[in-house]
């Protein structure tokens, strides 16, 4: 099996490093799917899902935006923020959620109102990435392993 190497990374730790068959990922232009033998590249990435599967095993993380390269085997992410969607706090998203959208409500200043937009854009992809990984959790049946962990 074809495989490359997987590193996504933030300031603070790396979340994630792993051989891995296939990424998809929120770019600035939409989504892109990364196999083995992609073609060299750079691009931004969006807030959104990182979808990583590694054989039958698959992971989802939030992230805030950031870039990511594919260069041979080798695939980086450096991303602004990033969570693994199991450990995504849904109360202090959704908190998040709301104080961004009474700021915009409020009709704050150009300058403030981008930087509310940017933090309820981040707020509703954690909410998303982590509302999904719960439902394909709970349908899935008992003593199957290395699924979504």
């Amino acid at each position: 099996m074809s495989l490359f190497h997987l590193d996504v990374l933030t300031a603070e730790q790396t979340v994630l490093s792993v051989d891995a068959n296939a990424l998809v990922a929120t770019t600035v232009e939409g989504q892109i799917g990364i196999l083995p033998g992609h073609v060299s590249l750079v691009t931004l990435l969006a807030p959104g899902e990182l979808m990583v599967r590694m054989g039958a095993e698959a992971h989802s993380l939030a992230v805030s935006g950031g870039f990511l390269q594919v260069l041979g085997k080798d695939v980086v992410v450096l991303a602004d923020a990033c969570e693994r969607a199991d450990e995504i706090d849904v109360e202090r998203a959704e908190e998040a959620r709301r104080r961004a959208e009474e700021f915009l409500k409020a009709g704050a200043a150009e300058t403030d109102s981008a930087a509310a937009e940017a933090a309820l854009r981040r707020a509703i992809t954690r909410i998303g990435v982590a509302e999904r990984y719960r439902r394909r959790t709970w349908r899935r049946p008992v003593g199957r392993e290395g699924i979504d962990r």
